[in-house]
């Protein structure tokens, strides 16, 4: 009954811990949950008394696929303002997160075999995305030596005649590396006189700790042409729920397939979230951006110290995101087994590295209140302590 499509698609891990995580915490057991990729904070009020604005004035009915004037106006102004990049509002796709901007640009540009690079560790939704659109992931591996970051020679190494896209993503879930402007020309100078496709995520640009985010499209002209920038609301915005992804590209017969596939799919998104959308894009809500920022950078300082005092386990300090990719070698190669024990034995809930591609790691979400991290490191901790005492 099924396509061979679907089945080759796999469920995403995270979802699936986070949701393991709810159904035991709901059976009343003590859990805490560092698994899901969303920000403990509340949307700005600001955003929430525009949707309100929207409903109360009867701002319910269709909009056009790609989303209304003010809204794509609000985002190339963003882009040009924050990222320095012109773009015109018919270069712009706002659709249901960034997951569906990633869907749509993968399914209008690859056919079966196309080659799509991608760095691990990864965001666990990139491959099978490809794998769906019928195209190869080519997986080049990274580490704590080159910050879990790409290098130019790597790229080089991958490229094939069938090479038909490779994914960018700074800051990176789920490793919180970040590239600077010299990585970024490097990789850049690679692509040359190819017909690559960069796809660059950038939805954890605001969330930077210690260095300036620079946008892969702003590199230079070459690359500006070649690259399709995915962004959105939900994790620098706290707006998880309100589904609000764009993508940008001054490529005009892309744009207008993806148009095209959207229409036949789910259209516009919700009407009301494009209103309260303005607001953040606009830079009204940035003080409370800023405030989110602070104490992510926080959170992240103080759980790096934590993890990296505990014998046997180490980790990175992140340069963005909320998140840590916890380097668990000297205990355990099965990430899963790990991860199924702490849980378990813990009630700790975090997600196996082998999800992102990894083994040997877990990703911890430090997107919670930090009473919650210091208790959540300490059992696990207690944990690897009896992990190494029967070793």
């Amino acid at each position: 009954m099924l396509s061979k499509r679907i089945k080759s698609l796999s469920p995403s891990l995270t979802i699936a811990v986070a949701s393991l995580a709810r159904d035991l915490k709901a059976q009343g057991k003590d859990i805490l949950s560092f698994s899901a990729g969303e920000p403990d904070f509340e949307t700005p009020l600001l955003i929430k008394e525009e949707a309100i604005k929207a409903i109360n004035e009867g701002f319910t009915r269709y909009t056009a696929v790609a989303g209304i004037p003010e809204l794509l106006k609000a985002i190339c102004g963003k882009l040009k303002r924050e990222n320095g990049l012109e773009y015109a509002p018919s270069d712009i796709i706002v659709s249901n997160g960034a997951k569906q901007s990633l869907f749509n640009l993968f399914q209008a540009t690859i056919d079966p075999g196309d080659e799509v690079i991608i760095p691990s560790p990864y965001w666990v939704t990139y491959p099978e995305l490809v794998i769906y659109s019928e195209g190869v992931p080519v997986i080049i591996e990274t580490d704590e030596k080159s910050g879990f970051k790409m290098t130019a020679a790597q790229l080089k190494a991958a490229i094939t005649p069938k090479t038909k896209m490779v994914v960018l993503t700074s800051p990176s879930n789920p490793t919180g590396s970040v590239y600077s402007k010299s990585e970024l020309e490097a990789l850049a100078e690679v692509l040359k006189g190819t017909d690559i496709i960069v796809a660059s995520d950038e939805m954890y640009e605001k969330l930077i700790y210690g260095m300036d985010f620079v946008a892969a499209a702003s590199i230079s002209e070459d690359m500006y042409q070649r690259t399709v920038t995915i962004n959105g609301l939900s994790k620098s915005v706290a707006m998880t729920g309100w589904r609000f992804g764009y993508l940008a590209t001054p490529n005009k017969e892309l744009i207008s397939a993806m148009d095209k596939l959207q229409s036949q799919s789910t259209s516009n998104i919700n009407s009301i979230t494009q209103k309260a959308a303005i607001v953040a894009l606009t830079g009204r809500v940035d003080d409370e951006i800023e405030t989110m920022r602070k104490a992510f950078e926080n959170r992240a300082e103080e759980a790096v110290k934590l993890f990296n005092a505990i014998d046997g386990i180490s980790v990175l300090k992140p340069n963005g995101a909320f998140y840590l990719f916890v380097n668990i070698k000297d205990i355990s190669n099965d990430s899963i087994a790990f991860c199924k024990e702490l849980l378990q034995a813990t009630g700790v809930a975090v997600v196996p590295g082998i999800g992102f591609g990894s083994e040997g790691y877990f990703r911890f979400s430090f997107a919670t209140d930090i009473t919650t991290i210091r208790e959540g490191i300490r059992r696990i901790e207690k944990f690897v302590a009896q992990k190494r005492s029967v070793q």
